[in-house]
This record gives structure tokens, C-alpha cells and sequence, in this order.
């Protein structure tokens, strides 16, 4: 809820306390309002649209079909692990919430808050744990937290600005990134006529972080999945290629696939110190 986190966020206009106004919105000591909407969440963005484009209702829902059946359970435990139980996370690129619930329920007392642009994200967010608060906001515009309040950051699959990661965190913070390998999904890029994983990703990642970040830990978590075409339509539909392909042509093709198929899921768990 907004309110196990509120004192750990600010104004995105002026930098300024905010406290609740009347519980249907917040307000900041300058009279910034911002309304929470009835589903739980805020939105805390400074201006307009940023550099990212929001999943949509569609995505999200795809997302948590595919999460919640647990077919990335090895992810979000080795997740959990690179966190550790820790008082104050928050996952920038939340989605649906639920790698950030699992970490609550792995460190008692914890709070978290779960930021995205999206607000079909947000909606699902606001409702994936109790502790959590549920925040619409742009990693590029800035983030609506106070300066070394935080614990641990952890980005799975999302933008990551290295700045703001590091003003948040505590000076003995942990940022956990998990990105895909070209080995993520390999079986279904040709025959779905998929998004790739670019080769250079782990260089460009690293050459993101320089300057505020080093490495303390790397882990390539690889597994084999069973799927049938629902859970494959749900994979799909809930990452970058959706945004390139119709549900129609998509579903044509998932049927000429065998009945199950095997699917290699590869990322690389990365834990980073602040410099």
C-alpha cells in the first residue's frame, strides 16, 4: 500500500515531501497534487510522455498469465537470492509486480514500491502485495524517491538509468539487472519469426553502469520449459515482439508448432555495487 512507502517518496516537480491529502490524493509542501486512482496507485510523472512506451492492457495480461502459471519460477528465485532480505526494494519496469512480491515474501517486514509507466501495469502492481506501492512514473524523467533512501533496485527485462538507480540507493545498496542471453527463447525466434536478442547487450549494459556501478556477482540462469500454444501465445504476447506482430498471424503460426515445445529460457543475473 501507498502508505507503508509514502515517506519514501517526493514531488517529481520539486523534489518536496508528499503526504496524503483526504486518502484520494497526495500533496507536497508546495501544493503539487497528484490523485491516487481508485485501483491503488499514483502517478508521479514531471511532464508528459518519455522515452518509454508503456505496455499495454494486453501485454500485462499476457504477462501474468505467463508468470503466475510459473514457468520463470528459477528467475525469480535467483532473483530473490541476489536481493536477500533487505528492509526497502523497488523495481523499476515492475509489470505485473510479481518478481517484486516475491521478493517481499522473502524478507519479512520489507516494503517495496513497484514503478512503471504503464498503468495497466500500475493496476496490477497496486494489487501484488500488501506491502508494496504502486507508482506510474518514467525511469527517464526521474524517479520519485528520496536520494539514498532504498536498499535494492532490481530491473528484469527493463531500461535501466543508471543516474537515478544510483541516487536512490543507499550507499551499501544492491542493484540486481537480469537481462536475456542469445540463447532466450531460440527456439521460437525463427519459427515465430521473433525479436532477437542483440549480441552485444551484455557490453552495453555493462557500458551503461560504468562510472556508477560495478559488478558483484554474475549468474546465467538457463532452463527448459514444456509449453503448450496457450502458455507459448502468453510468452510471446507479453514481451517486444508483441509490439511487431498481430494476434491473428501470431496464433497461425503458434498452431503449426508441435504440441509442446521445448523452450530454452536464458538471462543473466547481474548484482551490482554503487561506486
Amino acid at each position: 500500500m501507498l502508505a507503508d512507502v509514502i515517506e519514501l517518496l517526493i514531488c517529481p516537480v520539486c523534489g518536496s515531501d508528499l503526504d496524503f491529502a483526504e486518502e484520494k490524493s497526495l500533496l507536497c509542501d508546495r501544493g503539487h497534487t497528484f490523485d491516487i486512482a481508485r485501483q491503488g496507485y499514483v502517478g508521479l510523472q514531471s511532464g508528459g510522455a518519455g522515452k518509454i512506451t508503456g505496455d499495454s492492457a494486453e501485454m500485462i495480461s499476457a504477462r501474468a498469465e505467463f508468470l503466475d502459471a510459473g514457468h520463470f519460477q528459477p528467475i525469480s528465485a535467483a532473483v530473490c537470492d541476489a536481493v536477500g532480505a533487505v528492509a526497502t526494494v523497488v523495481e523499476v519496469g515492475a509489470g505485473t509486480g510479481h518478481y517484486l512480491a516475491a521478493v517481499l515474501d522473502g524478507a519479512e517486514g520489507s516494503r517495496g514500491i513497484g514503478i512503471d509507466v504503464s498503468k495497466a501495469a500500475a493496476r496490477r502492481v497496486a494489487r501484488a502485495h500488501p506491502r508494496l506501492g504502486s507508482v506510474v512514473a518514467d525511469v527517464w524523467q526521474g524517479l520519485p524517491i528520496r536520494a539514498s533512501a532504498v536498499d535494492a533496485v532490481t530491473c528484469v527485462f527493463s531500461p535501466r538509468n543508471a543516474g537515478e538507480l544510483r541516487r536512490v540507493l543507499s550507499p551499501e545498496g544492491v542493484l540486481v539487472v537480469v537481462t536475456p542471453t542469445a540463447r532466450h527463447q531460440q527456439e521460437l525466434v525463427p519459427a515465430l519469426g521473433l525479436i532477437g536478442v542483440d549480441e552485444n547487450k551484455a557490453r552495453r549494459l555493462g557500458d551503461s553502469l560504468a562510472g556508477r556501478f560495478e559488478q558483484a556477482d554474475r549468474r546465467v540462469v538457463e532452463f527448459v520449459m514444456s509449453l503448450d500454444h496457450a502458455s507459448v501465445e502468453a510468452l510471446v504476447a507479453m514481451g517486444p515482439s508483441a509490439r511487431h506482430t498481430t494476434d491473428a498471424p501470431r496464433r497461425t503460426a503458434v498452431a503449426q508448432l508441435p504440441d509442446t515445445v521445448e523452450v530454452t529460457a536464458s538471462v543473466t543475473v547481474g548484482t551490482y555495487r554503487a561506486l
